[in-house]
């Protein structure tokens, strides 16, 4: 523990007798480097305060570092500075030592010390340097890990002299990681030269596997360290804003919002707003632009208008929702290695065709629908008794939605759906079952399939969905529930992005729930979806910061996807937090796994645990394929299912190129024309798009 220098200004501030000069120190009797550094709070105690810290008169400057081989190490810049520890022991003298070809700066309980290890460090490289009147003479350093320091120099010559030296070095060392890094991806680029120059035939060619591996593997780390930069870069700019003031736990390379939302987290999901079973999300979630061309079979008559589905048609599905998990057999290996090796850091996806071996036996479109397993919860948010238990009702719905859209952890994608394809479906929910979580019974454990043996004791929630766009891919759906007077209408365009060793999905658009009986309409956004491991065992991550709001009630709330870090951590974390912003009152917490247990805080101190993996499950009310339209999704990828089920990859591949052909032919004969695509059921307006007969238009 650091004690309190004994200043005459209270603080911790020197007096006269506690001044001692800066100076260079030579190589040999520099301080070693550590970067054991310690956080500092961001919080100062002003009270009190006198003077200046030390007194420490300029005497060097450390030059840049300069290039060629056996120079001198540069000297380093050293002298007392006070140091903000925290609120109890306030301002304290220390002894900080600037290593400038090093890019560190330490410090030191007193001169006398610092040839042992030091108290703290910083490493320097992208690091913020900037001026504060929170007290004279202060300035604050932000490194580029998150960690801070406040210092205070004895006066406005000795606090500028520091700034500026500090600065130089910061700049110094972001300019040479710059520079390593164009060296670096120099030599990426002679390697996959080198590789791609080999003949097409003998002992060695440029399609070896341990080659395409090394092509795969090289762009996949040049694009972790290219994207790690670009986020310095990026903060320091942002920091560097007038106005910007980061707090001490504010970490400079955090994520910085929907980038779609990550690069980085592709392992952490985008599309995972949608349904999608623990490890389940699969590529599939992650559609649009990581898939194949969209197709497009017979397609329907020119602008035909909305189809009548009869309900009584609807039959349970009964299809088997397992995919089968054999992971990346080695034939299927050379094929996805030769198509990563083929495809740039960064690459939009849209038009890439992937193989089809990858695909789960399902349109996108359904895989929305899988995003109601849980009505219950859905149709639970209109029976709160107040605003907050309405919102804390939606998000306790809304993470659990994730968990289940399908069984088994295989990551896969599903069909990109047409342009003009539907899927219809619907669900019957027993009425003693809608009740808010808080309030409900506990459900018995398992997966259950609740059934409604009397219509007239359940609710009848219906879904449509339909692909408006083809460029870009824009998927909506509509659900709704007269007897509650609730239903929620969303858009969702898909963009995804070639990662190296993963595939990013981001899921640009909204949702807006709307409860009719209390006037409130609760605007929600989707999180990002990452494939990783595409070599092996592909997985998914949901990933990305996502909001809930309600402008009538002034009730939000922020949810945080988290994706695995580097190293340690867990997976499929979440994080959420239900506030009132009019008098800034959290009221509800929560934290947990998307596919497994969440548990929620309420203000009054009450807690909840939900484990997704028991919640009562049920199943979808679907027209047999017999009574379905040729642009329905079953009926139109009814033969690239079959196939893929018998394991004729084959014969499935000749399906799907026979959709994509038709598709690309439609699309001529629109452009020819001038004929523009008319959907069915849902019209644009702005930039979304609106169910055509929504149930707040209806009554």
């Amino acid at each position: 523990m650091e004690r309190a220098a004994q200043g005459a200004d209270g603080g911790g501030g020197s007096n006269s007798s506690s001044r001692s000069s800066s100076r260079a120190t030579s190589a040999g009797s520099s301080p070693s480097c550590s970067l054991a550094g310690r956080g500092v709070s961001s919080r100062s105690a002003v009270a009190g305060l006198g003077g200046g810290g030390s007194r420490s008169s300029p005497g060097s400057v450390a030059a840049s570092p300069s290039g060629g081989g056996g120079r001198r190490r540069e000297p380093a810049l050293e002298g007392v500075l006070s140091k903000y520890t925290n609120l109890l022991q306030g301002w304290q003298n220390r002894y900080f030592v600037l290593d400038f070809e090093a890019g560190i700066l330490q410090y030191f309980v007193n001169e006398q010390s610092k040839h042992q290890k030091p108290r703290g460090a910083l490493s320097l490289s992208g690091a913020i340097v900037s001026l504060s009147d929170e007290v004279p003479h202060m300035l604050v350093v932000y490194s580029a890990n998150g960690e801070m320091y406040k210092l205070r120099a004895a006066d406005a010559k000795e606090k500028q002299f520091w700034v500026t030296q500090l600065r130089a070095c910061a700049k110094y060392h972001m300019e040479t990681s710059s520079k390593m890094m164009n060296q670096v991806e120099g030599q990426q680029k002679n390697l996959v030269h080198a590789i791609e120059s080999l003949p097409g035939s003998g002992p060695l060619t440029a399609l070896d596997q341990d080659l395409l591996l090394l092509k795969a593997t090289s762009a996949a780390t040049l694009s972790c360290l290219g994207e790690c930069l670009h986020l310095l870069q990026q903060s320091v700019q942002q920091v560097g804003q007038p106005g910007h003031k980061p707090g001490a736990s504010e970490n400079i390379l955090g994520w910085h919002g929907p980038k779609s939302h990550s690069t980085e987290q592709l392992k952490n999901g985008t599309l995972g707003s949608l349904p999608s079973t623990s490890a389940n999300i699969t590529w599939a979630i992650l559609p649009d632009s990581a898939a194949e061309e969209q197709s497009l079979p017979p397609e329907p008559e020119p602008n035909s208008g909305p189809e009548l589905v009869l309900s009584e048609d609807e039959k349970s599905d009964a299809e088997d929702k397992e995919e089968t998990e054999l992971g990346v057999m080695e034939d299927q290996r050379s094929i996805i290695l030769h198509l990563i090796s083929q495809l740039k850091l960064g690459m939009d996806l849209t038009k890439v065709v992937l193989p089809t071996f990858i695909l789960e036996k399902r349109s996108l479109l359904e895989m929305y629908a899988d995003f109601m397993a849980h009505p219950d919860l859905l149709l639970a948010v209109t029976a709160g008794a107040t605003p907050e238990e309405r919102v804390i009702c939606f998000v306790e719905y809304y993470l659990t939605a994730f968990h289940e859209g399908r069984k088994g952890a295989l990551a896969k994608k599903p069909y990109n759906p047409i342009i003009g394809e539907t899927f219809h479906c619907s669900w019957e929910v027993p009425k003693d079952r809608v009740k808010p979580k808080r309030t409900a019974p506990h459900s018995p454990a398992g997966h259950e399939h609740p059934m409604a043996e009397d219509p007239s004791k359940s609710y009848k929630l219906r879904f449509v969905a339909e692909q408006v766009s083809h460029h870009p891919p824009i998927s909506c759906f509509y659900c709704e529930c007269k007897e509650k007077r609730l239903c929620v209408n969303t858009h969702v365009w898909t963009k995804s992005k070639f990662m190296g060793m993963s595939v990013g999905v981001s899921m640009i658009g909204e949702g807006v729930l709307r409860l009719l009986e209390h006037g409130e309409e609760y605007v929600f956004t989707l999180p990002s979806a990452y494939a990783r491991s595409i070599l092996t065992i592909p997985w998914v991550e949901l990933g990305g910061k996502v909001s809930i709001s309600c402008a009538k009630t002034g009730y939000s709330a922020t949810v945080i996807f988290h994706t695995k870090p580097f190293y340690g951590g867990k997976v499929h974390r979440v994080t959420a937090e239900v506030k009132h912003n009019p008098t800034n009152t959290i009221v509800c917490k929560a934290h947990g796994e998307w596919n497994g247990t969440l548990e929620f805080t309420y203000n009054s101190g009450e807690t909840r645990v939900i484990d997704t993996t028991t919640l009562p499950v049920y199943p979808k009310k679907i027209r047999p394929l017999e009574k379905q339209g040729p642009m329905e999704s079953r009926n139109l990828w009814q033969e690239v299912t079959r196939y893929l089920r018998l394991g004729n990859i084959d014969a499935a591949t000749e399906q799907k190129r026979r959709l994509e052909e038709k598709q690309r032919v439609e699309e001529r004969k629109r452009e020819n024309l001038h004929t523009p695509w008319q959907p069915k059921y849902f019209i644009q307006e702005g930039d979304g798009w609106v169910y055509f007969n929504p149930l707040w238009k209806a009554h």
